[in-house]
């Protein structure tokens, strides 16, 4: 919380000089609680009574107070009279009766009022936080002050306390009329939901990364209303600003969300290209994020909320949306942070558009370590700090559990050492196949992550295994005969520094090989037939390659890198299981994963976290699940070095 300063202000009459004068606390026998100026509510003053003071003495002094400030043509308000630790009362009024206050009789001082905190962190603050030892104390790794970050949304009131001198407001404006003919456009209301996401961002209490320096973008109206175009116009408006001065890194925050907008997308899409990171809201219609605009572009970092019990938030009938466009979550449930109602006012808050911005904090934080990340690179860096699992799947819909990431967003560890060449990767989901024979569907990396393996998986496993378009480096599965459709799940890594290839078999039934001196990341295999294609286990010996059965093509990804090294870890079915799970061990990386079958069906795989998982059909056959693991070799000398280190802290 905010640390203390200057002393409230103490008012009294000098009778020499007939004038209200502030004094010091070392000239009164009194003491005093210590404050801010920010802290101050102007205009509500607290009157202290002389010890000994009756009851009626303090009713009648009120009373006189008031008759006195209506002659001079002021009104003032009596809130509260007190009479137990202390006998005074708390009044509402201009500071130009404050002269006439404290001569009357019986008033030893006047104090003017302020506001007080909670020392504790709020929940959400708390909740992204890994030092919990540090309890009651807010501790970033930084505070994210090289970064600058536009918010696209509401006005926003610079003077409150919170952000104060660290929001610029622009001079960009363009938004619709308000609907209805009995709006009224106070500043309260047309700078509320921008007042609060700056708060949250950057807010001297409540702001996650506390030194950023926020850009307000107005393309939301007092309703909290734009267009498509005016976004399109904000953001063109901030290409051009960073063209002729560049800031670097730089943030985009987009807490709005609109109905399907290819035009939209590219436009988020173009800005990410251009080395800006974009963080949107998902959305709080409680469907699939995939629907919505910019929540649905690939290149865009899209978040949900979840509550304090890391529950999707759910409100009525609204609710975060959920699905594989979905990239992380974070808290945004009854946030704490600015309201526009006042200069000192604090409100709550949930949604999306919260959610986002505790990401965007968290993202300056991280790019104020690494400033030269590429989005991806970030996004990857997000994901590897998260708390994985901590969502309960029986809270997301039912089409959505597997593809939704259980992730919920955290600052980094102060122990981390994680740079932007650190081995990274995440799967990324299709949307499901259409229920017909040979349906495809794709799962594309973006732009600056390599593909390493591809995978699909069928809940009852009908599939015709994956096929790779090795120039694209997409990952396609065909649906095969029967069954519910297909998802096809590509993993997408960053941080490699290597030159990765997609390799395909020569003909089908043939291994597909990578060449000397290279490292096998991922196989993957499709079958002809439109049955579904059970992996072989793949080669990590001198030769390393996918092994294919007849009818089948097989695809190997193949980087070459002096100090990349790979490994396989196998894990077998027991009893009737219908799941079986491998996981790399820690400083080792999830690059591959695929099923080996015994005898049972194999749904597919796909890998969660740095876990491979592996669905069958159950029985008392089983199969394996099969990870391939990755590090590099400098990383992992870094990595004992801090264990050895960590033993003696």
């Amino acid at each position: 919380m905010p640390r203390k300063s200057k002393i409230n202000a103490l008012y009294v009459w000098d009778v020499w000089n007939e004038e209200v004068i502030k004094i010091s606390v070392n000239q009164m026998a009194y003491v005093v609680f210590y404050t801010q100026d920010t802290w101050l509510m102007p205009g509500q003053y607290i009157v202290v009574m002389r010890n000994g003071t009756h009851v009626n003495q303090v009713e009648r002094t009120a009373r006189r107070l008031r008759a006195k400030a209506a002659k001079r043509g002021y009104l003032i308000e009596i809130q509260q009279t007190y009479s137990g630790a202390f006998h005074g009362f708390l009044v509402k009024m201009s500071s130009d009766v404050l002269h006439m206050a404290v001569k009357l009789p019986h008033v030893e001082y006047i104090e003017e009022d302020s506001s007080i905190f909670a020392q504790s962190i709020p929940w959400n603050l708390q909740r992204i936080l890994q030092n919990k030892h540090e309890t009651g104390k807010y501790s970033p790794p930084n505070d994210g002050a090289k970064v600058g970050v536009y918010l696209l949304d509401t006005s926003v009131q610079v003077t409150h306390r919170e952000i104060e001198d660290r929001v610029m407001v622009t001079d960009f404006n363009s938004v619709p009329e308000e609907d209805g003919v009995r709006v009224h456009r106070q500043a309260s209301q047309c700078d509320s939901h921008g007042t609060h996401i700056a708060g949250v961002v950057s807010g001297r209490d409540s702001g996650v990364a506390r030194g950023a320096s926020v850009n307000s973008v107005r393309v939301l109206n007092c309703q909290g209303k734009g267009t498509v175009s005016g976004a399109l116009a904000g953001l063109e408006y901030i290409q051009s600003s960073l063209m002729s001065q560049a800031i670097r890194p730089v943030i985009l925050l987009l807490p709005f969300v609109g109905g399907f907008s290819r035009t939209l997308n590219a436009a988020c899409r173009k800005m990410v290209e251009s080395g800006a990171v974009l963080v949107a809201a998902a959305g709080n219609y409680n469907d699939d994020a995939c629907l919505y605009s910019p929540a649905s572009e690939p290149e865009v970092i899209t978040v949900g909320a979840v509550n304090f019990a890391d529950q999707p938030l759910s409100t009525g009938t609204t609710g975060t949306n959920a699905g594989r466009c979905v990239d992380v979550f974070a808290p945004g449930d009854d946030i704490i942070s600015a309201s526009s109602d006042c200069s000192t006012c604090f409100t709550t808050k949930s949604g999306t558009s919260q959610a986002a911005a505790h990401v965007a904090g968290i993202a300056a934080v991280l790019l104020n370590l690494n400033p030269n990340s590429s989005s991806a690179e970030l996004l990857q860096q997000l994901l590897h700090h998260s708390v994985k699992q901590a969502i309960n799947p029986e809270y997301l819909p039912l089409n959505h559990r597997l593809p939704t990431p259980n992730m919920v967003v955290a600052l980094p560890d102060p122990t981390s050492t994680l740079t932007g060449e650190d081995l990274l990767c995440r799967s990324v989901w299709s949307e499901r196949s259409a229920a017909k024979g040979l349906a495809t569907a794709t799962a594309r990396c973006r732009h600056s992550e390599e593909m390493l393996s591809c995978s699909s998986f069928s809940q009852n496993g009908a599939r015709a295994g994956e096929r790779v378009e090795v120039i694209s480096k997409e990952c396609l599965f065909r649906f095969g005969n029967g069954g519910q459709g297909v998802f096809a799940v590509a993993r997408c890594c960053t941080g490699h520094k290597a030159q990765c290839q997609m390799l395909e078999s020569p003909q089908r039934g043939a291994d597909a090989e990578c060449p000397p001196d290279h490292q096998l990341t991922g196989c993957s295999s499709s079958s002809s037939s439109g049955d579904a294609s059970d992996s072989e286990r793949p080669l990590h010996g001198i030769r390393r390659a996918c092994p294919a059965k007849r009818d089948v093509t097989s695809y190997a990804s193949c980087c070459h890198t002096s100090s990349l090294e790979c490994r396989l870890k196998e894990h077998d079915s027991t009893g009737l299981s219908e799941q079986v799970e491998v996981s790399c061990e820690d400083s080792w990386t999830l690059t591959g994963c695929q099923g080996l079958s015994h005898g049972s069906v194999v749904r597919g795989a796909f890998a969660l976290g740095n876990t491979c998982v592996v669905h069958t059909s159950g029985g008392d056959i089983g199969a394996a699940a099969i990870a391939t693991c990755c590090r590099h070799r400098l990383s992992h000398n870094m990595y004992n070095e801090i264990q050895n280190i960590s033993q003696y802290i």
